[in-house]
């Protein structure tokens, strides 16, 4: 996920609008906090608040499939847009999903690993809504109805009845019937992108619930298990930070040696300010314009940085990759069922294609995660619950490893397709030819015409 298109300092008719969702993550802060104390002093009134979480989740539930859809469409879009300009967007492609497959593996390896969730082992009376769901799953019957139950009633009852596979099914039917179209399909394209966009205002303004939501889930969590809960959401976020770090100097570093010879260490100390900038707006996408910039300037040719940055703001997601395989893990750990093999890599395969494009807002990645649960195991759904009160703290995480990623992607496809200059790199790299902060006029300019959602602006 660019996990969270935040509300930063952007110019508007030349003015500066106000970050506030420092407010929010304050917000989340207090009420994590104000959870646990009455879930602890008070454990029968924290598990009469649990309504406030199931509430929450409800909402975000609620968006769940015109989220999908939005974004697998326009994600198609990308796909059409980049395999356009050939040898560098297809093979941008192949190493993006790669690269997801891996990082959500990983995401597997260690949650299994871990099992951060097992302590808890909440009271499944308490997920009401979850408990209806999973008794349409089970009335659903074996593998062929299953499959059967994926096709819907009417193309627009998909996006109404709440079922997440049959909301994907459309959505990659309309997305690659627009593809067939061709040029005439354009306007389509862009008018789902302007339906996105009233989407993600929606999920935005249900956000600001979160503070109301993690208190009422972290009181009830507390009031049932007692302050083991605190600990194990404390493994959850610990185990989530240290697999980033793995992830991004273990296995991009090392690639990066292998295939570029360019250290990931010298990478990092040259985006510096940029990875300062994600953690002040926890948000990768305020740091398109300038990884844009600083992409070209380390010697990467512009039509090469032109396809793969903006591309991989929508494919390219690890660190969301990274979170949604873990916090589903430490859901079905925390509500005594946790998810067999089977489960794990059909989950596997739905957050593969769910995930991409699934990025511009915060809290894309939780409804993917509602999403993915829901079309599984829907008795675990109101544990999602559990993941609002901590979601936001892992945000600079997953926004820093989808940026880290980006960047390393962008230098290894030049190598590959000799579209980048081994000698400047090893100039810029080692500090003697610095880059022009003139350059950037504005941190937080947008960079219209290499939006994320979609290809067809960029000039290659």
């Amino acid at each position: 996920m660019i996990e969270g298109h935040s509300m930063s300092t952007t110019t508007v008719r030349g003015e500066k609008r106000r970050d506030r969702t420092h407010w929010l993550y304050i917000g989340v802060i207090i009420a994590v906090v104000a959870g646990i104390a009455v879930g602890w002093l008070a454990p029968e009134t924290g598990k009469s608040l649990g309504v406030l979480g199931t509430m929450f989740v409800d909402l975000i539930k609620m968006m769940i499939s015109p989220v999908i859809f939005c974004t697998i469409v326009l994600g198609i879009g990308s796909v059409r847009a980049a395999a356009s300009v050939g040898r560098i967007g297809g093979l941008a492609l192949i190493y993006f999903v790669g690269m997801s497959t891996v990082a959500l593996a990983i995401g597997l390896g260690v949650g299994n690993l871990l099992d951060p969730g097992s302590g808890l082992t909440l009271d499944p009376a308490n997920a009401g809504s979850g408990a209806e769901l999973a008794e349409k799953a089970h009335a659903a019957g074996g593998t062929v109805d299953f499959i059967a139950s994926i096709i819907p009633t009417s193309l627009l009852s998909a996006l109404t009845e709440g079922s997440v596979l049959q909301t994907l099914f459309v959505a990659l039917l309309v997305g690659f019937a627009i593809q067939g179209i061709g040029k005439s399909g354009e306007p389509i394209l862009r008018g789902i992108g302007h339906l996105q966009k009233l989407v993600f205002r929606i999920l935005t303004m249900i956000l600001w619930l979160a503070p109301i939501g993690a208190f009422g889930a972290i009181a009830n969590v507390v009031g049932q298990t007692g302050l083991s809960a605190v600990l194990q959401l404390g493994v959850l976020m610990i185990a989530f930070y240290l697999t980033c770090v793995v992830f991004v100097f273990g296995v991009l570093g090392s690639l990066l040696r292998a295939v570029s010879g360019v250290s990931v260490f010298k990478l990092v100390k040259y985006l510096a300010r940029e990875y300062l900038l994600i953690f002040a707006t926890s948000s990768s996408e305020s740091a398109l314009p300038r990884l844009i910039a600083k992409m070209e300037h380390l010697g990467v040719q512009r039509t090469t940085v032109g396809v793969v940055v903006p591309t991989g703001y929508s494919f390219n997601l690890d660190g969301t990759a990274i979170y949604l395989t873990m916090a589903a893990l430490f859901v079905s750990d925390a509500m005594g069922s946790p998810l067999n093999m089977g489960e794990q890599l059909s989950l596997l395969l739905f957050m593969i294609v769910a995930s991409k494009g699934a990025a511009g807002v915060t809290g894309a990645g939780l409804a993917t995660l509602a999403g993915g649960l829901q079309s599984h195991r829907p008795d675990l759904l109101d544990g999602v619950g559990l993941i609002v009160g901590v979601d936001r703290f892992m945000s600079e995480a997953r926004a820093v490893t989808n940026f880290s990623g980006n960047a390393i992607a962008t230098l290894l496809i030049g190598t590959w397709t000799k579209s980048v200059d081994r000698e400047r790199v090893d100039e810029v790299l080692s500090g003697r030819l610095p880059f022009d902060e003139s350059m950037m006029v504005d941190d937080h300019e947008p960079a219209p015409e290499r939006e994320p959602a979609s290809l067809e602006k960029v000039s290659v």
